[in-house]
């Protein structure tokens, strides 16, 4: 890759960068000056960038990583799971970087960054290859006072929820024409995949329901198209200031469904819970690795003189848990390993009298109804021939327990 020309404009304009300036100063001053740099130079900088974008999707990476001390003065991706330098591409100094990073946002980005040291934001590039506009979630950090950038790539297709391989049972319960109101949540690690299956559960009901769906996410990740349903997209910090105020204005926008993208505090959770008790479906996710520690999540996140009535008003409106894992396949890519719950009379009984410890048995026990445990499925996929038997160990979250149905 030829950068000379991008790499004299990124140079000409970090010598302008005084020498008595350290640390975040530096940030400061690229994001008080970038816009000095010419705008045709601007263009120039953001084609590179898009250039490094085109290497990460003919890479079939996840994930890119520009700038920051960590670095090392490369550019990383994620492919197939692992954490790669790409050291055929150019190296970039931490100045060099955070220009680079600082161009690709407007004014007000570039204030946000600078107050809270962190900004949340979509991409998007034209993929001239197969002229098609790209999608990317992005992150702008700190680390070590060196600004540095993660960007993730948005699926352009959605697979179909019957490629995601749930129970009939567990489709019809997370479906609005089946079940009109409760809480669904999507739970796993960062990079598991839970917004990839969300988008295929709002695909489903694209397909086939009349109903009004508003998702809420930080950012906007795939944009859905109206089809049978209607779909409203709500950005926080661009058409709402926060999860919790677009839950509470979603009530007065005549919503069937309401796609909360992220339970991350308090006030969401709540306002999460009070819109389900409404009467409308909810689905949301959480950053947990099973069902049970999603339940003790939502429970411990409120005050402690809160927690009782929490309890018993979740165990009311939870309909599912679907926690999930991508995990390493034997033909080097990545497959979907889920747990799934399902609330039935007894799971809810569990949820109030605070024994939270039965469920993962009632799930066990519960196949008939679509449940199943992480071990469960990672036997399945292991007798399958789909990943090996070191990595289904490895991704369980119970060893004893998938070491005794290993032996079975």
């Amino acid at each position: 890759m030829n950068v000379q020309e991008e790499k004299k404009v990124l140079e000409v304009f970090c010598r302008t960068i005084p020498e008595g300036l350290f640390g975040p100063d530096r940030v400061h001053y690229i994001i008080e000056n970038i816009d000095k740099i010419k705008d045709q130079d601007k263009i120039l900088l953001r084609k590179l960038f898009n250039k490094f974008l085109t290497s990460m999707i003919e890479r079939d990476a996840s994930d890119i990583e520009v700038g920051g001390h960590g670095n090392c003065g490369y550019i990383w991706m994620r492919i197939y799971g692992n954490k790669e330098r790409a050291k055929d591409l150019p190296q970039f100094s931490d100045d060099e970087a955070a220009t680079i990073i600082i161009n690709l946002l407007n004014t007000n980005q570039r204030k946000h960054l600078w107050e809270h040291k962190n900004l949340d934001f979509s991409y998007t590039y034209l993929y001239e290859r197969r002229n098609v506009n790209v999608r990317f979630r992005a992150d702008a950090y700190f680390d070590l006072d060196t600004l540095t950038l993660n960007m993730r790539a948005i699926n352009q297709t959605i697979r179909p929820l019957a490629s995601l391989e749930f129970h009939p049972n567990v489709v019809r319960t997370m479906s609005h024409g089946y079940i009109k109101f409760g809480l669904s949540l999507i739970t796993g690690i960062t990079g598991s995949g839970k917004s990839t299956t969300l988008d295929s559960i709002v695909d489903h009901h694209n397909k086939f329901d009349p109903c009004h769906i508003i998702i809420i996410a930080a950012p906007i990740e795939y944009v859905h198209t109206s089809n049978v349903s209607l779909i409203k997209h709500r950005e926080v910090g661009r058409d709402v200031a926060t999860f919790k105020d677009g839950i509470v204005q979603a009530l007065r926008q005549d919503p069937d469904i309401i796609i909360v993208g992220e339970m991350r505090d308090p006030d969401t959770i709540m306002a999460a819970l009070e819109v389900t008790d409404t009467g409308h479906k909810v689905f949301s996710t959480l950053h947990t690795s099973s069902a049970v520690e999603s339940i003790d999540r939502i429970i411990a996140e409120v005050h402690p003189t809160e927690q009782e009535r929490v309890r018993n008003r979740l165990a009311d409106v939870l309909i599912s848990i679907v926690s999930q894992k991508l995990v390493p396949s034997l033909d080097g890519k990545r497959v979907l390993a889920k747990e799934v719950l399902i609330v039935t009379p007894s799971v809810k009984a569990a949820i109030k009298n605070n024994n939270t410890s039965e469920i993962y048995m009632m799930m066990n026990q519960g196949g008939a109804q679509g449940m199943i445990t992480m071990e469960q499925d990672l036997k399945r996929l292991y007798l399958e021939k789909k990943i090996s038997l070191e990595t289904a160990i490895t991704y369980a979250n119970n060893k004893t327990r998938i070491h005794q149905i290993l032996a079975a």
